[in-house]
């Protein structure tokens, strides 16, 4: 059986292969914690960095460590997690939820480009896939999520995809609205 033509194209492999390489490592983070999350992001993000990344790129990743660090962080804080026994990074995140960020943002100039030039559908990915990725994640990870957290996550990833949307789409020229008005 042959392969479709979108999928005998390199671009569209190593989108594909993107993608994979970031569900592996989810999966690693959420089932695994942060004894096996730690090694596997490691190769993950070095693999990414030597072999796919834009030059600059790193910038992304370590920005994302540091938003996650302040997002997830904040939101502990404020109480919407419990994450019950398990070792705290700084007293606020366990590891292997920090690694998810950079590794998350391995997607965003390659699997998840093509998003960034449409606003309407980044936002409500971002503000559905956002919190279905925290709830999956908790589920199977045993933590425990305030009443509120969802919809919190759901505001703040619709935010920073439509964030994500102005920095690497179109908008990033500075010629596109996110919302343009009508007739214009």
């Amino acid at each position: 059986m042959a392969l479709p033509s979108a999928l005998r194209q390199p671009g569209t492999r190593r989108a594909l292969l993107n993608l994979v390489a970031f569900e592996l490592g989810w999966m690693a983070c959420v089932l695994g914690g942060s004894w096996i999350a730690v090694p596997v992001a490691a190769v993950i993000l070095t693999l990414h960095l030597g072999w796919q990344a834009r030059p600059g790129e790193w910038r992304w990743l370590a920005g994302f460590a540091a938003l996650g660090l302040i997002v997830d962080g904040g939101l502990t804080l404020a109480g919407g997690f419990d994450f019950g026994d398990q070792p705290l990074m700084f007293g606020v995140l366990p590891l292997w939820i920090w690694l998810l960020w950079p590794l998350f943002a391995t997607l965003l100039h390659h699997s998840l480009a093509w998003l960034w030039q449409r606003p309407w559908l980044a936002v409500l990915g971002g503000a559905i896939s956002g919190p279905a990725s925290y709830f999956a994640g908790a589920r199977l990870a045993d933590v425990a999520l305030a009443p509120w957290l969802l919809p919190a996550q759901a505001l703040v990833w619709g935010l920073l995809c439509l964030w994500l949307c102005r920095q690497l789409g179109e908008g990033s020229k500075r010629t596109w609205r996110a919302f343009p008005l009508r007739g214009q």
